[in-house]
């Protein structure tokens, strides 16, 4: 069953989502922490402001990292190996 090429690439595939969820709750517990002072009824200015710094960033980073991914993607399988990740 290792050895089968479409359980390998499934394999890769859930790891890499794992590892993109993981820095999902990352980057929102480091936004959170970052931003939020001391909670209350409504965000002031400020804690808005860097709430969207940091959203937007994120989303900036996340692209980043799904081309990445697609790229390391297609290389493997061009390669047709499926080699092992890392």
């Amino acid at each position: 069953l290792q050895g089968d090429p479409h359980f390998r690439s499934f394999l890769e595939t859930e790891t890499q989502r794992q590892r993109f969820q993981a820095l999902v709750h990352g980057l929102t517990d480091q936004c959170w922490d970052l931003c939020m002072g001391k909670p209350g009824q409504k965000l002031d200015r400020y804690t808005e402001t860097c709430l969207t710094n940091c959203v937007e960033r994120f989303i900036d980073t996340s692209n980043f990292i799904v081309n990445r991914l697609e790229k390391e993607g297609e290389a493997t399988l061009a390669k047709g190996s499926g080699g092992g990740w890392q």
